[in-house]
């Protein structure tokens, strides 16, 4: 199945009747807490759809939900951790899939398989990358070419950061320096935001990273974003480029944040799950909050994520080999 921003879920069956079922699927599970886990930081966008959803979760889901940022090694700490819990339903993955669908092409060895330990549930939402650049860089430069062509210029200053390496922030500078003739230093953080702190304080010149980790920070008057990265111009940043319009081809890419439970949670357990993520993600009040942080809140079915992911790691094999990036385990 293809995935568009247009999907966005919407709301099915009254109020009532997902109360009474959401009490009969608590007692069913017997879930007192439910822990969501997430690779990154507080505060950054994968943090804040986790804790939009766990507010929604109780009671169809479990009596509680709380969320637990697991940061380090670019998100993979996150998932070794889920893949050692019990498949019972009580601690919840949430990652963004590029950790599972481009870590396998830069790792000799992961300490998780994708595709072996940890159970697809739905998938969060779809968000777009933005480039954005901060007060070391000169307000003259206003494009993504005429930051390549500074950074040519200024070797000191030829650099970027992205939430994790190996991550789809840091491929798309890597695929912007070489499309620039340009080698652009990559600066790997623990999610966005430390980033865009960095950024903020003119210790880096840029960053890559989720259109929603950077827009909020434009009120300072100190970054400006260059260009994005999806196919079209995103809803929350309409006035900003795309590569494409800029004449950096190939660099159509966005990203999904999905749930997953650990390895062998049972398919009653998955389809509870499943239905409980549907109806949070598809409450107003969820895909408002989501959208001011630049994400559009969509669902799939578990058999769908996984196709996707099949999907995305073919995708990912080429262009880690054009990049030439790889990491230590």
């Amino acid at each position: 199945m293809s995935f568009t921003r247009r999907q966005i879920l919407q709301t099915t069956g009254a109020s009532a009747l997902l109360a009474s079922i959401g009490h009969e699927a608590y007692a069913q599970a017997g879930i007192e807490t439910a822990t969501i886990v997430t690779g990154f930081a507080a505060g950054g966008t994968s943090d804040t759809i986790c804790r939009r959803v766990a507010q929604k979760l109780s009671p169809e889901y479990a009596k509680a939900a709380v969320v637990e940022n697991r940061t380090g090694a670019g998100g993979q700490i996150a998932v070794t951790y889920v893949k050692g819990r019990p498949a019972d339903g009580t601690t919840i993955l949430q990652t963004p899939t590029s950790i599972l669908t481009i870590y396998p092409h830069i790792y000799k060895k992961l300490p998780y398989d994708p595709m072996v330990d940890i159970t697809p549930v739905t998938i969060g939402c779809i968000f777009d990358f933005g480039f954005a650049v901060g007060p070391s860089v000169p307000a003259s430069v206003k494009s993504v070419p005429e930051f390549l062509a500074w950074a040519k210029s200024n070797p000191a200053g030829a650099n970027y950061g992205s939430p994790a390496a190996g991550s789809t922030p840091h491929f798309i500078g890597a695929l912007l320096g070489m499309q620039g003739g340009v080698d652009l230093k990559h600066a790997a953080y623990r999610g966005t935001q430390p980033a865009m702190l960095d950024l903020l304080g003119g210790n880096i010149s840029a960053v890559s990273g989720p259109i929603g980790d950077i827009t909020q920070h434009l009120q300072s008057g100190k970054v400006r974003i260059l260009g994005v990265s999806g196919a079209k111009r995103s809803r929350f940043a309409p006035d900003v480029p795309t590569f494409g319009e800029q004449g950096i081809k190939n660099m159509a890419h966005s990203e999904w944040f999905a749930f997953f439970l650990p390895a062998k949670a049972s398919p009653e357990l998955v389809a509870r799950l499943n239905t409980a993520m549907k109806n949070s993600l598809a409450q107003k009040d969820v895909i408002d909050g989501l959208g001011t942080f630049g994400l559009e809140a969509m669902s799939s079915t578990p058999a769908e994520l996984t196709e996707l992911l099949k999907k995305d790691t073919a995708k990912w094999a080429p262009i880690v080999k054009e990049v030439g990036f790889t990491a230590e385990g």
